[in-house]
Formats: C-alpha cells, structure tokens, sequence
C-alpha cells in the first residue's frame, strides 16, 4: 500500500492505529496513537515503544510470517488502568513477503468494568441471600429435630423465620424493581404529575413510621406552588420520595421533625431552564463525607448490620438514582456529623 493512503487511511481512524515498518521501526501513527503514547514514538523501534511481552511476541510473529490475530495492551497512568484489544495485521507487499505490520487499538476498559460490576453484583446478592436462607434452613432443622415439641421455641423461631423471609421478599422485589427501573431510564416519561400531591401521599401513607418515632412529616411550599406539575412517571417519583423520607425517618433522631421543602428555581449549563427541587431534610448523627460520594452504589452501606436491623435491602438510593436520572434530574447530598442530612432532588419543570 502507497504510504500517503495508508497515512491517510490511518488518520481516519478515531482508536489509536500504528504502523511498525520492515526495520522494526514505528514510521506512522495517527492523533489517537500519538496522544495515547506521545510523538516520542515516531521512528523508534516497536520493542522500545510496546514494551509488553504478549504483544511484542505477536509483532515478532508476523514478522516471522505468522498470520496475525488479537492480544491485550494495559495502559496505566495517573488515572488508572486503561485496557486495549490490540488487532495485529500483516501488510504484505508480495506474497511471501512483510511489508509492515498495522496495529489497531481497541479501548475495552468499560466491557472490563461491565463484568466486574456484574461480578460483584452476583456475588452481593447471594451474600444477601445466603444469610436469611442460612437462618432459614437452621431453623426448620431445629424445629424438626431438638424443638419438635418445644411450643415456646417454636413460637420464637416461627417469629425470627417471618423476620428473614420478608427481608428475602424485599430483596427480590428490590431487584425487580431496580431491573425494571435501568431497562426504562432511557425513555423519558410524559405524563403530568403534581408534585405536592406526590409528597402529600408519602407523608401520608409513612404516617405510621413517623407516628412510632414521633416525628412530625412536614411540608414546606409557597402556596403558588401547591399546583405544580412536571413531566415525569407518578409512580416511580412516588417511590423516590418514600424511599428518601422513610430514611430520614428511620435514621433521624426520634423526636425531631423530617422536612420536605419544595421550592423553585433556574438551571444552569446541562440543567438550562426553570428547575423544581425538592430536599428531604433529617435532624439525625448525619454522614461522614467519605461515605457520600458512594451512597448510591448497589448494596452499598454505611452501617451494614443497622441498616439490616431496619430492613434495608441496599438497593434503594441506587434504585432513586436510576428513577432521576430517567426524569433527567440531578441527586444533591449534603450532610454533616451531628446536624442531620438534606438529600436534594432536582427535576427539570419543562
């Protein structure tokens, strides 16, 4: 191939491409390359540029007239690990003879990332899992052996095996509902929705919680505001709003009232135009900032065994962060120790 086409053809190319000519020397690249591995490269020998044995190998290989194939490249620099497929093709001036040999790098870091996440995933739900079933199995086994006829015991187990089977049941409806949730967040919803009736029902419907706890739900708004609609899933902004404040209710400290203000406002930059926010406000211990910026992740847990004593699956504000990101809002988090925590939902108006 004419060098000018293949300069050409390489420039073209938005991954990051090398050409490695017949003397071992790297004598074309394109922007992707050179901003991948810096102009250093230029003319130089590919064994002092590549340097990572599974791809000098291959290199080597075709060289030798083998027919090329794939292999991996890891990157590492300040921002961590970048992982390629590097596609390695012979260019063959004539039949039996290696012209050059091309390269095409292939960023593969995400497909990596993807299976770890659902690596991790498998194994946090079975860990969930296997707990309640432990319990489960343990004591069906004691009650058809050493409890038999132990009706005080068996009242006891019965009550501890209702316990673990509806923390099961929440677990599987969580996942349904978060499954559910991802497959929908690229369709924006479009029906109208009134917000303060969505925030009246979820104090209504949590009035029992916050009955035991003696803690007040109250709603804070202009009056003009009282009306408001957005576009937006009634349902799903429902859950958002239960899901927030029945953590507040839960973790704020008993006696205190939970806040629910509404107020009005302008986007700027990604969120342009007239925006709705509305923060879930707890008077309780607060959060230690180095938990916050992981609040959302699945199964992700401040205090595990506390956050299990009080039913929670894990999945709830990774569930309340798919439904806004499907509305196109925004999740705001602030908190400091010992004055409670405001979580911020913002919701574009239009």
């Amino acid at each position: 191939m004419p060098r000018n086409i293949l300069k050409s053809s390489l420039a073209a190319v938005p991954d990051p491409m090398l050409f490695i000519d017949e003397d071992g020397n790297i004598s074309l690249s394109n922007g992707a390359a050179e901003t991948l591995f810096g102009d250093w490269i230029q003319r130089r020998s590919y064994v002092t540029a590549l340097r990572q044995p599974a791809l000098l190998q291959m290199v080597e290989d075709v060289f030798g007239g083998g027919p090329g194939g794939e292999t991996r490249f890891v990157r590492t620099d300040q921002a961590g690990e970048t992982l390629f497929q590097v596609r390695v093709t012979p260019l063959k001036r004539e039949e039996a003879e290696v012209d050059g040999v091309l390269l095409h790098f292939s960023d593969i870091t995400h497909l990596r990332e993807a299976e770890e996440m659902r690596s991790n995933f498998v194994a946090n739900v079975s860990h969930e899992l296997r707990t309640p079933l432990t319990a489960l199995s343990g004591f069906i086994e004691t009650l058809r052996g050493p409890a038999k006829d132990d009706a005080e015991a068996r009242d006891r187990f019965l009550g501890i095996m209702d316990v673990e089977a509806s923390r099961m049941n929440r677990l599987v409806q969580d996942l349904l509902s978060l499954s559910r949730v991802e497959s929908e967040e690229r369709v924006r919803p479009s029906e109208d929705v009134n917000l303060m009736h969505v925030l009246q029902s979820v104090k209504a419907t949590l009035r029992p919680q916050s009955d035991d706890r003696t803690c007040d739900v109250v709603i804070e708004t202009d009056a003009a505001h009282e009306d408001l609609t957005i576009r937006g899933d009634k349902d799903q902004l429902t859950q958002v709003f239960m899901n927030l404040t029945e953590n507040a209710i839960k973790y704020g400290k008993e006696g205190k009232p939970v806040t629910l203000r509404m107020s009005l406002g302008m986007g700027k930059g990604s969120m342009r135009g007239p925006l709705v926010q509305v923060d879930v406000q707890d008077r309780g211990d607060g959060i230690d900032p180095i938990h916050l910026p992981r609040l959302t992740e699945r199964f992700y847990r401040i205090d595990s065994h506390r956050s299990r004593a009080m039913g929670g699956t894990g999945l709830g504000l990774a569930i309340v962060k798919h439904i806004i990101n499907r509305h196109r809002g925004r999740m705001r988090i602030h908190s400091e120790i010992g004055k409670g925590s405001i979580f911020s939902v913002i919701l574009p108006r239009g």
